[in-house]
């Protein structure tokens, strides 16, 4: 069984994209619906150097769907999944790759998930930090018993949480996970608390515009970061993608479910191989690879 996976924020780099660009007439119409849509020319920003400019929210989010969506389309030709999943952000480019979601309509979505974000950061300033080397149960514990808002956020593999929250809970959770034995507590250079009840605006918002897309028959099932398990439900589709906003990823449990579901390769459909190595932690030997035309 083969899976396709889909990468979120943080695996963006300069030049994105233009190869795919260069390479299909197909791409090319596709790339320049997505700077119709968005009203600027994102592609000037993909495909230049200026590394900066791809950090901003409401740059990233696009960014890394557009190419991820554009890629897969150019390999459905020669590859099909049997199942799809993404990262956050990148269970968006899984909807549309899979069929559920046309691509006009998944790219509004993510350009208004990704502003709905930046302003929920602006009204609740708050953080994220990586806990590494603890069991998932204790940090769950130790931010229960925290007053302050933190809770785990992204089950990204065995041994690494990412927590989020304020930035109060955040340093207490560092310091007593650090106490609890925790090899390191990294806090980290993002915006706001993702996947936090920080983010309910976002998630109002964002409700909304999930409840007006049509979500149509996808060719093969999904698994959701808010339940970790797969499903061609529509409605269900649309539930978990509006909890996702405030509820954790739960990419470890992803990867172990689909390993049940007997997975014999991962195609990682974006920029850079991070979820590959997230894979390679739970089984050395699955065969991974990033998709190339």
């Amino acid at each position: 069984m083969k899976a396709f996976v889909f990468p979120g924020q943080g695996t963006q780099l300069p030049g994105m994209g233009k190869d795919l660009f260069e390479a299909s007439s197909l791409a090319k119409d596709m790339f320049h619906k997505a700077n119709e849509i968005l009203k600027f020319n994102i592609t000037d920003i993909m495909f230049g150097e200026n590394a900066e400019a791809l950090k901003q929210t409401k740059v990233t989010q696009p960014a890394i769907f557009i190419h991820s969506v554009i890629l897969s389309r150019l390999i459905r030709e020669k590859l099909k999944p049997d199942f799809v999943a993404g990262h956050s952000l990148g269970e968006f480019s899984a909807l549309v790759a899979a069929g559920y979601i046309n691509f006009s309509d998944g790219l509004r979505l993510v350009q208004r998930r990704a502003n709905a974000m930046q302003k929920s950061c602006e009204e609740n300033p708050s953080t994220m930090a990586a806990i590494l080397g603890l069991e998932n149960n204790i940090v769950e514990k130790i931010c229960n018993n925290i007053d302050h808002i933190v809770v785990p956020a992204n089950y990204n593999c065995p041994g690494q949480l990412v927590i989020s929250g304020s930035f109060e809970g955040i340093d207490l959770a560092c310091e007593k996970l650090t106490e609890a034995g925790a090899r390191r507590a990294i806090k980290l250079q993002v915006g706001g608390a993702f996947h936090s009840p920080l983010m309910e605006s976002a998630k109002k918002e964002l409700e909304e515009a999930i409840k007006e897309t049509k979500i149509m028959d996808g060719e093969c099932p999904i698994f959701q970061n808010f339940t970790a398990k797969s499903t061609n439900d529509k409605d269900l589709i649309k539930r978990n993608l509006i909890n996702q906003l405030t509820g954790p990823v739960r990419w470890t449990q992803i990867m172990e479910n689909m390993i049940k579901s007997q997975l014999s390769e991962v195609i990682e459909v974006g920029p850079g191989k991070v979820l590959q190595g997230l894979f390679k932690k739970i089984n050395r030997e699955l065969p991974t690879q990033s998709a190339s035309l």
